[in-house]
């Protein structure tokens, strides 16, 4: 029996649970600041800069199941885009597109209305009257470092806010920003990307 815990990062807290700063004045917001539940790690990270489900547990079977590519836990993100995106352009998204790290596999991305279950960002995003914003849903099967923000960049639209709210089976759904919930996984050896 493994413990997986669903939370949802608030904007500018770090996926650990300790700061490294060691000027305790200048300490940011870690997993510490709203997970008191001892001996429990993250399944795969997200970046202080993203918001969104963020996946824990204790047992490392599960973690690793969870964070390796290699077993296809789809994490889906809602992300706001500078500038209107073209067809070409989200054609390359769903195609791949090329990094200094090479070239990403094939994700889904598609053009969505705001999100409505979204909540307020502090701070928000910057807005200027004169370039829209779109929102998309993308689709990956990988997790390279800040992936979605240079894949958004490659094809020069740079994302403003990121939120993942999907990872394979686990969602968002009845989470505000800063909650989480714990639920018991029987068999992380069975573990599928269908839960």
């Amino acid at each position: 029996m493994a413990k997986l815990i669903l939370f949802n990062k608030p904007f500018g807290v770090l996926s650990q649970f300790t700061d490294a700063k060691s000027d305790d004045e200048s300490r940011r917001e870690t997993l510490a600041n709203y997970i008191d539940i001892p001996n429990i790690y993250p399944a795969g990270r997200l970046d202080k800069d993203s918001e969104g489900l963020l996946l824990l547990t204790d047992d490392g079977i599960l973690q690793q199941r969870i964070a390796d590519p290699e077993y296809k836990f789809e994490k889906h993100y809602w992300v706001q885009i500078d500038g209107e995106i073209n067809d070409e352009s989200l054609q390359a998204l769903c195609r791949g597109v090329t990094l200094k790290d090479g070239a990403t596999l094939p994700a889904e991305a598609t053009r969505i209305n705001e999100p409505e279950a979204l909540w307020e960002r502090t701070p928000p995003i910057r807005f200027r009257k004169s370039i829209p914003t779109r929102w998309l849903n993308i689709i990956i099967r990988e997790g390279r470092n800040r992936q979605v923000r240079r894949m958004t960049a490659a094809v020069n639209h740079p994302t403003l806010r990121l939120i993942r709210h999907r990872i394979g089976p686990w969602d968002l759904t009845s989470l505000s920003p800063g909650q989480h919930k714990q639920i018991q996984i029987d068999n992380p050896n069975k573990l599928s990307i269908n839960g």
